[in-house]
């Protein structure tokens, strides 16, 4: 078939599944199925908005990777893998949301074709896109194989960033820029949230230059006043007020790469204690880009980070990062390492994270965070640009 749309090169896509089926070797797994889009994307290339229907890849230890889901979604398949069209199989729609039949009933039948039905099979098993359901189906129609969990088998093996993927990885960060200015310069008095939300979008679908704009796997969040001491809420149609802080929670996203960068604007004067914390909050960011060298750990940021703050006399509890690179809703973190005290995971060149040390306090939130690089030597480089500081528009 012809490729061209797949975002990488055979041999990267060589080099990530040589990594994966290494992995499968030392968990005892002779053929792995994978749910997760994020994952599915970084074996195969395959990217569509359907991972609201059951689909999957399997890999063994010999051949290409076989993409699995939906008949309709096969097309796609087609336009976005880079393996040849004998490895794209869809099932029937009359699957699809029965209560006769389960998709699973259709893979258990290609698994036996493939001479996996007394296989060790590995399954993603605490994953947002694999069901109950679809592993008691999967189970029974194969009695005969052996079912272990392999949860973030993949994902561990994208810790480390290749030199494309940090390409993209920038490229993201350079739309993440321009869409936390946007925020920043569009917000005032009397704007409504939700149009100042619709500027963020445009300006992240627009992009860039020629690296136009994916859709980012968390949408904007853009909290104001009360509603940002808590992390995760959206946005409304309230118009934004003198007086009251903002944090925007935003990526851009590039092939499905992202660079989070996230920055927080007051209108009006700030409370003495919220620029207190701001100042603190970027002694602690600065100190745990110290910490991010290669061959120190985890633990090492987020402990650096926690200093500094406590020396503010803020006690920050929880972890404040995490990996990132590509993904797709409802996160764009890689599900693996944590910055915080208790992970000790040393620290490689290539790794990519979001540090993430928000406050949400009693009567206002303030997010401050950069998506960081480990490099072969020295701290830690923040990918995005944008001014670490809490922003005060009148």
């Amino acid at each position: 078939m012809p490729k061209g749309y797949a975002p990488f090169s055979d041999a990267e896509y060589a080099r990530r599944i040589a990594k994966t089926r290494t992995a499968m070797e030392r968990a005892g797994v002779d053929v792995l199925f994978v749910t997760d889009p994020s994952n599915q994307a970084w074996l195969t290339g395959y990217d569509g908005w359907s991972f609201y229907v059951h689909q999957g890849v399997l890999l063994g230890q010999e051949g290409a990777p076989d993409w699995w889901g939906r008949f309709m979604d096969a097309f796609g398949a087609k336009r976005t893998v880079w393996m040849e069209e004998a490895h794209i199989h869809g099932y029937a729609d009359t699957f699809v949301q029965s209560t006769t039949r389960h998709p699973m009933q259709d893979l258990a039948e290609l698994l036996k074709a493939r001479g996996f039905e007394r296989a060790r099979i590995g399954i993603e098993m605490e994953n947002y896109y694999y069901s109950a359901k679809a592993h008691e189906v999967l189970t029974r129609a194969l009695p005969e194989a052996e079912f272990v969990d392999a949860t973030a088998l993949v994902n561990w093996q994208r810790a480390v960033k290749s030199d494309a993927e940090l390409d993209f990885i920038r490229r993201a960060a350079r739309i993440s820029e321009k869409i936390v200015t946007t925020a920043i310069d569009r917000a005032e008095p009397g704007k409504r949230k939700n149009e100042l939300v619709g500027d963020i979008l445009q300006a992240s679908a627009y992009g860039v230059g020629g690296d136009w704009g994916d859709y980012p796997a968390i949408v904007p969040l853009t909290p104001s006043g009360l509603d940002a001491t808590a992390p995760h809420l959206t946005w409304n149609g309230d118009e934004m007020r003198t007086g009251e802080a903002t944090f925007f929670e935003l990526s851009g996203c590039y092939r499905r790469y992202h660079a989070p960068c996230c920055r927080t604007v007051h209108l009006g004067t700030p409370p003495a204690e919220m620029l207190a914390a701001s100042e603190a909050l970027s002694a602690g960011l600065e100190a745990g880009l110290e910490a991010a060298r290669a061959g120190n750990r985890a633990c090492d940021i987020a402990n650096a980070l926690t200093a500094e703050l406590a020396r503010a006399g803020i006690d920050r509890t929880g972890r404040c990062g995490y990996p990132i690179g590509l993904s797709y809703p409802p996160d764009w973190g890689e599900r693996t390492i944590s910055l915080r005290a208790s992970d000790e995971t040393v620290l490689e060149p290539g790794m990519t994270f979001h540090f993430m040390p928000g406050l949400w306090m009693d009567d206002w939130g303030l997010e401050t965070t950069e998506t960081i690089l480990i490099r072969e030597t020295g701290a830690a480089e923040a990918l995005c640009t944008v001014p670490r500081q809490l922003f005060v528009k009148d």
